[in-house]
Parts: C-alpha cells; sequence; structure tokens
C-alpha cells in the first residue's frame, strides 16, 4: 500500500482572519477513492486546493510521492494532480469544447498529434467525443461538469481532485459522473478524492471517507465504519444515506432485530432476506422423529 500524499499538520488562515484549517493529518493511498465529507465552512474545499498547490499553507508539510510540495517545480505538481472544481464557469476558458481540453496540453509544450491524441482520448473517458467542435457555452450544466473532467484528464494525472462533481446535477447526470469516476479509478488506477455532501454517494463508490469539522479531520474509516453512529453525524450536520435512515428506522421505531445498518439497496436486500428466513425459521413446525 503506497502513499501519495501525506499531510500533516496542515494550518492555513485566509487573510480576512478566517481560520480554515486547524491542523489537518491524512493519508491518501494510491489507487483508492477518498471522499472528503463535511458540513459548509469545514475547510474540505481549502484542504483540497492545498492538496495541488492551488494553496500554500501557513504551517505543516504536504508530501507528494515523498517529495515535499514545495520541493517540485511548478508545472509538474499540475501534471501529477489535476483539480476540478464545483463550478464549471471557474474552470471553461475557450471557445469549443476540443480548445478547452486541449488547453493544458497545450501548455505543456506537446506535439501537435500528442494533443490531438490526448482531447481524443479525454473526451472518450467522458463520453462527450461527439461534443469535440461544439460551443462552450452551448453545453448544458452536466456536459460541462463532464468537460471540466476531461480537461484535467487531458493532462494525463495520476490523482485528481474534484470539489462537490455532482452539485447541480440530476439523477442521471449524478449517475454518468460517477461511472465517469469509478472507470477512471478502476480501470486506469486513477487516484481520486472527492469533497461531497452527498452522503448516499460515499457507499457505492468510496472506499474510505474522512469527515472535516471546523478545519480538521475528526473521523476516518470505512463507510460501515464511519456510518455507524447516527447521533455522531448529525453533530457534524451530516445524515446517514438514505437506505441507512430507513433501516435504523425499522430497528428502533419497529423493533427489527438489526445488528449493523446496511448502507446500499444491496445491502439492505441481503439484511431483510435474513431477518425474514429468521422469521420463517421460528414459525416452522418441529420435524417429527
Amino acid at each position: 500500500m503506497m502513499i501519495k500524499i501525506k499531510v500533516e499538520d496542515l494550518i492555513h488562515k485566509y487573510p480576512d482572519g478566517t481560520q480554515a484549517l486547524n491542523g489537518v493529518n491524512i493519508d491518501v493511498v494510491e489507487g483508492e477513492i477518498l471522499a472528503i465529507l463535511g458540513a459548509n465552512g469545514s475547510g474540505k474545499t481549502t484542504l483540497l486546493k492545498h492538496l495541488n498547490g492551488l494553496l500554500k499553507p501557513d504551517s505543516g508539510l504536504i508530501i507528494l510521492d515523498n517529495k515535499e510540495l514545495n520541493d517540485f517545480k511548478p508545472g509538474e505538481v499540475f501534471r501529477k494532480v489535476g483539480m476540478v472544481f464545483q463550478d464549471p464557469n471557474d474552470q471553461l476558458i475557450a471557445p469549443t469544447v476540443e480548445e478547452d481540453v486541449a488547453f493544458g496540453p497545450t501548455n505543456l509544450n506537446l506535439g501537435y498529434d500528442e494533443i490531438v491524441s490526448r482531447v481524443n482520448n479525454a473526451l472518450e473517458s467522458v463520453k462527450m467525443k461527439e461534443f469535440a467542435k461544439k460551443a462552450i457555452h452551448a453545453l448544458s450544466y452536466g456536459q460541462s461538469k463532464r468537460i471540466c473532467i476531461a480537461g484535467i484528464l487531458a493532462m494525463e494525472p495520476e490523482i485528481l481532485i474534484l470539489d462537490e462533481p455532482t452539485s447541480g446535477l440530476d439523477p442521471e447526470g449524478v449517475k454518468t459522473v460517477m461511472k465517469i469516476l469509478n472507470d477512471l479509478n478502476k480501470e486506469h488506477g486513477i487516484t481520486i478524492i472527492i469533497a461531497t455532501n452527498s452522503v448516499d454517494l460515499v457507499p457505492v463508490l468510496m472506499d474510505r471517507v474522512a469527515i472535516m469539522d471546523k478545519g480538521i479531520i475528526v473521523q476516518e474509516g470505512t463507510p460501515e465504519k464511519v456510518f455507524t453512529d447516527s447521533r455522531k453525524l448529525e453533530g457534524l450536520k451530516l445524515e446517514l444515506p438514505q437506505i441507512a435512515q430507513l433501516m435504523e428506522a425499522l430497528r428502533d421505531k419497529e423493533k427489527f432485530p438489526i445488528n449493523s445498518l446496511p448502507l446500499t439497496i444491496g445491502q439492505a436486500r441481503q439484511e431483510l432476506a435474513h431477518l425474514i428466513n429468521m422469521e420463517n425459521n421460528a414459525f416452522a413446525s418441529p420435524e417429527i422423529s
């Protein structure tokens, strides 16, 4: 298990005096999908912007591939760690889709053929190849989000960071984006870090979860470990995934003998099937010997 990014005692205060990070410590493992959860103002976006050098810490260390981030040349970090912003308007700058996706590779001074290849591959990865000639302003919000991802993929990063990638999307858009990210992780081995408030996505996609509150990480582990105490989550202004809320209600209000809360529909189906089998066995007639 290789550590791609190590964050040690990270502290950051904005010029207006806002203390955004208060000593963050976390490791990011190569090949994982890590979710950063937290209420608005908890420090999620500030942390993400430190991981590829967009912001500089007041103190603390960020180590990328066993090398301190400050020791990299400016362009080297962006080639290794790409960030997709929450609002596409903060990222899309060119007139057309292919020009926008080509912007990063062009600034790497790559040859024409390599740029074309990267643009085509990136657009194919986000299922937007047929939109290459389309004007940026003619894209839907969901399409714009996917082009933002493509623009970063064209840089061929090892780590992909996304700030609220599904915010503002309809259910179909959410499904599309999350499938893209899962494919990038499973088929191409890209390490992915996602800041999100969408707890329902976490048990479906994420390998590990870190919860932030007041500029520090207060809980960390697998989704099964983190989503065990609904009262603690409420104190952090978070909720259980919806399926877990339903199962919790069945346990607490209807007295169903549920030992651990399922986090996905599949897990809930297995738990309910187990309960039904238990009930059937309890009412079965004893065998006559």
